[in-house]
């Protein structure tokens, strides 16, 4: 009965989540995971059930924004959700980070489920970045996970293990475990995308799903191959002062902000396939020059798909006004740099409207002075600054 009790207390805690619109399971990088319910002993003569089956049960059919897919994998590896939460905290937070200074600034929309409101609903290349850094992100935690001993279901990547190599070195310590997370994500980061709806009435409605669906799961494995290909060697030397007689190597992952850093600059050169031509450029087209084979076409976005970039089907909106139906916060209010030359500049920021200029008085230590024995005692100065900010 208490175990009901507590299933219950769960459902009401996540209640006013699950009334919102348009979830999406990134939103676990914002209120986290519950801790595990405590098991309660069965009474006499009751049938006892498996005591992670109950609490696979209560902790994943409560979490709000996961698909179907997505909670028969939670199912299977209850304790795994917890690693998701953190890397879809860590993408956020690292999305964030690299577009501080810019008109899209990754700002998370409060109150809201799908966490970064109608620009998800765009196929943009912010969303492109989206899509890839959060599937790195859950590749990080759970390969990280699997190397601290975090999961039961995987541990440090032993397939190499006590094997030398032509070099003369062998492969030993404890690799990280990248295969087990690069299969989870795509598993449930790519089983996130619905089943193809069965009212579309047009080809064009089956098309523009079908662009969006290659679209994301694309640039899902982006992400991906990134964390892969940012993966480094650490070796250790054995014998006698130092000599490396033998040499006993591990692969590692990257620091986060490192898989950040290679993702912003895919950003800067994503591809825009266009798909969505309308009837008037068609005709167009057909009077001006001859129609390129189907064959050709085809070649050409297959090409384009299989290559390791990030790719977007729609233009970006116009970042600077402020539109909420389309989730543009704009940029009237936000601090810029007089002196820079870089997107934070003024001018750039600011997209020509000009800024305003207050001064604000700041806190800082000073006359400091060390007092034996033993701290440093400081002085509380003020100083006014100048704060630049978009009109």
């Amino acid at each position: 009965m208490r175990n009901v009790m507590s299933f219950i207390q769960l459902i009401v805690l996540f209640l006013p989540f699950a009334l919102s619109a348009s979830p999406n399971w990134m939103y676990l990088g914002i209120i986290g995971i519950p801790p595990p319910l405590q098991q309660q002993q069965a009474s006499p003569g009751s049938e006892i059930e498996d005591p992670e089956i109950v609490q696979a049960r209560a902790v994943c059919g409560a979490l709000p924004g996961l698909a179907s897919k997505q909670v028969d994998v939670c199912m299977k590896h209850p304790n795994a959700i917890y690693s998701v939460s953190d890397g879809a905290k860590k993408a956020i937070e690292q999305c964030q980070l690299q577009f501080r200074h810019e008109r899209w600034n990754c700002s998370v929309m409060e109150n809201e489920q799908s966490v970064f409101g109608p620009t998800l609903d765009k196929g943009s290349k912010e969303t492109a970045f989206i899509y890839a850094i959060t599937s790195a992100g859950v590749v990080y935690s759970i390969t990280n996970a699997c190397s601290s001993g975090r999961l039961t279901e995987c541990s440090c990547d032993s397939m190499q293990h006590g094997q030398t190599t032509p070099e003369g070195w062998k492969w030993g310590g404890c690799s990280d475990n990248l295969r087990f997370g690069l299969q989870f994500s795509r598993k449930f980061v790519d089983g996130s995308e619905p089943n193809r709806p069965d009212n579309f009435k047009t080809t064009k409605q089956k098309r523009i799903w079908s662009n969006r669906l290659k679209m994301n799961l694309h640039n899902n494995e982006v992400g991906r191959q990134i964390v892969m290909s940012l993966m480094k060697m650490h070796c250790r030397c054995h014998g006698v002062s130092g000599s490396c007689e033998l040499k006993t190597c591990w692969k590692f992952m990257p620091s986060f902000n490192e898989i950040g850093n290679e993702l912003k600059q895919k950003y800067g050169k994503a591809i825009l396939i266009n798909h969505n031509v309308n009837d008037s450029q068609k005709k167009n087209n057909t009077i001006h020059k001859k129609r390129e084979p189907r064959a050709l076409n085809r070649l050409k976005n297959r090409m384009l798909i299989e290559s390791k970039e990030l790719v977007h089907i729609q233009k970006s909106p116009n970042y600077c006004k402020q539109d909420f139906e389309n989730g543009v916060l704009g940029t009237e209010g936000r601090k810029c740099n007089i002196t820079s030359t870089g997107p934070d500049s003024c001018n750039k920021l600011c997209c020509g409207r000009g800024y305003i200029t207050k001064v604000v008085k700041e806190e800082e230590h000073c006359n400091c002075k060390f007092v034996w024995c033993c701290y440093v005692k400081c002085d509380l100065c003020y100083k006014n600054i100048e704060q630049k900010s978009c009109k």
